[in-house]
């Protein structure tokens, strides 16, 4: 049985299990373009631009900046395209359109007469270069407010100003203090508070109405990013944002027109917990994501990080997972710091910490080891015929889920191990190649282990034996309930009343 630590951090969909606060080389990296494939926008068929590399795959640089327009929160800012540049030089380029590297932007504008979203994703160039097609030129409503997200399929992502554009845009990537403070690393926003003030409120006038979450084909409310069953060592990171990327390396927006001038364009994704939910985990599940009209493809919706997490903070049941201090993109030198973690949390309209035991993470790690294993297993039927979001790491949706628990529970994750002094109720086991071909859950092994990524008859593995059909019980929400497989169906039975859950991770203790 072997279970997988983290190397580099990458993004979520290029195996965010995988990653590491250490900024050591791996060759995972290069494995993104795999996963980008199956978790972008739209149906048909989706292919990747492979990195141009030389013979020493090291070279690449994973530390990039983008170069912020002036005037981001206008129309003109909006349509004026982001540029991508090495932080350092000497450390290689950095190219849009290698997928290692790709960073992306995705706005969103309320009008705040009406209380409605729209979504707008600027777009990203390289440096020194010209799109494939012009960005749309966004029209905007009288007295909008508008917000910018950022995502980095690398590791490290910085933010530089043009014409006081930082300013301007109230553009956050970190904090202040001492050799340029410390930044979060993949991601960073613009005017997000102001944005969920102005959201917020239109809530409670009544004019936006957050959809209801919905009920998943496992009989439970559909999962959101704030939920335990789905997320991971650093919730609530990067966007949904997807590019065109033409044979000579230059972008353009996804759109319907765009995609169909550039017929040979290929497709660019951000890895992030967002997609990965509203996307592969909504897709599997039965469940729809909140989505807004697009501002640069008219007749079209789109998916954003800003509607996930307002959906989120409206419709989330108890226990909450709200970013807690240990997660690495809040740290500061590997130390919890109350300032990062409430400048992450404004971007993300989550609730601030007063102090780091509001922020406690093995309150966090005990809400996400009674109910994540448990719903990874019940959902097994579901997500062990879904494809893999890496092929060449995890033979379909079940596994990947699985190392990314694995790797999340772990020392080189959130140390929940460490931190509750309990094993890990998820272990993974790989063939020759490291592929992921199964996973054990609470002594349980739903589905075959052959390398297709596909299962006929879920089977269960009960101290060493595999049956064809079996029974146990589990704990779901803090309730105390039984489940069965048989004849290719999953059956699980909960108690009419319904048990207090666990509270979040709003305990004291600076864990």
């Amino acid at each position: 049985m072997q279970t997988l630590t983290r190397p580099p951090k990458i993004s979520d969909s290029q195996f965010r299990s995988l990653r590491s606060r250490r900024q050591r080389f791996s060759p995972l990296m290069f494995i993104g373009a795999a996963i980008t494939v199956i978790i972008a926008l739209g149906a048909g068929a989706f292919f990747f631009v492979l990195p141009r590399l030389g013979s020493h795959a090291a070279a690449v640089n994973m530390n990039c900046t983008l170069i912020v327009p002036p005037q981001p929160l206008s129309a003109t800012g909006l349509a004026t395209p982001y540029q991508l540049v090495a932080t350092d030089p000497d450390n290689g380029p950095c190219n849009e359109a290698n997928p290692n590297q790709a960073a992306f932007v995705q706005g969103a504008v309320i009008n705040t007469a009406t209380g409605q979203i729209s979504v707008y994703d600027p777009l990203v160039i390289d440096k020194g270069t010209q799109p494939a097609i012009a960005p749309v030129v966004p029209q905007l409503p009288q007295g909008a407010v508008i917000a910018i997200w950022f995502g980095f399929n690398g590791n490290q992502l910085r933010l530089r100003s043009v014409q006081n554009s930082l300013n301007d845009g109230q553009c956050v990537n970190g904090i202040h203090g001492p050799i340029n403070g410390s930044i979060f690393g993949q991601v960073g926003y613009c005017n997000a508070p102001t944005f969920f003030q102005a959201a917020n409120q239109a809530i409670q006038r009544g004019q936006l109405h957050p959809p209801a979450l919905g009920k998943a084909k496992d009989g439970l409310t559909c999962p959101s990013v704030r939920d335990f069953s789905v997320v991971d060592m650093d919730q609530s990171d990067n966007v949904t944002t997807a590019y065109l990327v033409t044979g000579n390396g230059q972008t353009a927006q996804m759109t319907a027109a765009n995609a169909q001038q550039l017929q040979n364009a290929q497709t660019q994704v951000n890895g992030s917990d967002n997609r990965l939910l509203a996307i592969a985990i909504d897709g599997s599940l039965g469940c729809q994501p909140w989505m807004a009209p697009d501002l640069a493809n008219p007749g079209q919706m789109a998916t954003a990080l800003p509607l996930d997490e307002l959906q989120a903070a409206a419709q989330q049941q108890a226990p909450i997972a709200l970013v807690p201090s240990r997660d690495d993109m809040v740290v500061v030198n590997g130390q919890q710091n109350l300032q990062k973690i409430n400048a992450y949390r404004l971007g993300v309209n989550q609730q601030l910490a007063p102090n780091l035991g509001a922020a406690n993470t093995k309150a966090y790690c005990t809400n996400l080891r009674q109910i994540a294993p448990a719903r990874l297993l019940l959902d097994s039927t579901f997500t062990i015929t879904a494809p893999s979001l890496a092929p060449a790491m995890a033979n379909n949706l079940f596994t990947f889920l699985a190392q990314r628990f694995v790797a999340t529970y772990g020392p080189n994750g959130l140390n929940c191990v460490g931190l509750l002094d309990m094993p890990d109720p998820v272990s993974v086991r790989t063939d020759e190649n490291g592929v992921a071909i199964s996973a054990t859950i609470n002594g349980v092994t739903p589905g075959a282990s052959g390398g297709s990524g596909s299962a006929n008859t879920p089977t269960c593995n009960v101290n060493g034996t595999t049956l064809a059909d079996c029974a146990g019980t589990t704990t779901i929400n803090g309730q105390s309930c039984t489940f069965s497989f048989a004849n290719n169906t999953v059956t699980v039975v909960c108690p009419s009343t319904r048990q207090q859950p666990p509270a979040g991770n709003q305990q004291n203790g600076n864990n």
